[in-house]
């Protein structure tokens, strides 16, 4: 399969979609024609980020490459937010056809020289950063998709995770976290099974974004071992128009393993 995907009329939010793999993600399915929510907290106007970018410029690009991307401004971890997201994609466009849970904030209460010290070494506070701000923002988003996807009876779930190979990632509260996403999506895939809706979730592998720079400046790693963000959003937007993707609910899958089964590398190198 070397063509790209179709999917006009389809319906998406990403979150943290700004940039990283949120971005990759966003417009392989722009270039796909989808409608694509983009959100995030990093605005054009009054940003308090560090990092450049913004949720409009990132929609900008969906609508560029052929899609129809939205920027909404929506703090993840504020449920009153969530559920103005979901209830402004109800009433424009009356479905919601795929969710990808991509924000991550459980560094923001990090000192970066202190992340691989020690469980015994962390600040406790950061037990709420991490699994308040993430792990539990996946179940707020994905509670109100869910909502909206029932009624369709159809849909498609992605939680994207860290690596999933069994490997301790060197830091205690983040490998307890992404394990709970990974256990997360399995339970929600037996309980959205009878409604035809999918739930996964997504290792994309290392990626090198702007975020993961203050860690590599810690304990340095090889670019080589990173992932394409081009591949994960691929991945994603294969997954979208897979008509089969039921038979994937409930498992962790792998970019790497996508590309393959998927053959969109050809397609990206031509």
């Amino acid at each position: 399969m070397t063509h790209i995907p179709n999917l006009p009329g389809k319906v998406a939010v990403v979150t943290g979609a700004r940039r990283g793999a949120g971005r990759g993600i966003v417009l392989a399915l722009g270039e796909a024609g989808a409608t694509v929510y983009v959100t995030g907290r990093s605005v054009r106007v009054n940003s308090k980020e560090k990092l450049p970018g913004s949720i409009e410029e990132t929609a900008e690009a969906v609508t560029r490459l052929g899609g129809l991307g939205i920027p909404v401004r929506c703090d993840h971890a504020v449920d009153a937010e969530v559920e103005a997201l979901f209830r402004r994609v109800r009433s424009e466009q009356g479905r919601l056809d795929l969710l990808v849970n991509n924000v991550w904030s459980g560094y923001e209460q990090y000192e970066f020289d202190r992340i691989p010290a020690p469980f015994w070494k962390q600040p406790l506070c950061c037990w709420n950063g991490t699994f308040a701000w993430s792990v539990r923002t996946h179940l707020v988003a994905a509670s109100f998709a869910a909502m909206l996807m029932r009624g369709q009876r159809g849909g498609l779930i992605i939680n994207t995770v860290a690596r999933d190979q069994g490997l301790y990632l060197g830091n205690l509260l983040s490998y307890v976290a992404k394990s709970a996403v990974i256990r997360i999506s399995g339970g929600m895939a037996e309980e959205l099974r009878p409604y035809g809706i999918a739930a996964l979730a997504l290792d994309p592998g290392f990626v090198l974004i702007d975020g993961t720079m203050p860690a590599h400046a810690v304990q340095t790693f090889s670019p080589g071992c990173t992932e394409l963000l081009e591949y994960i959003g691929r991945s994603v937007a294969f997954l979208a128009a897979d008509p089969h993707v039921m038979q994937k609910t409930g498992k962790v899958l792998k970019v790497g393993d996508l590309v393959q089964e998927y053959g969109f590398m050809e397609l990206m190198e031509s």
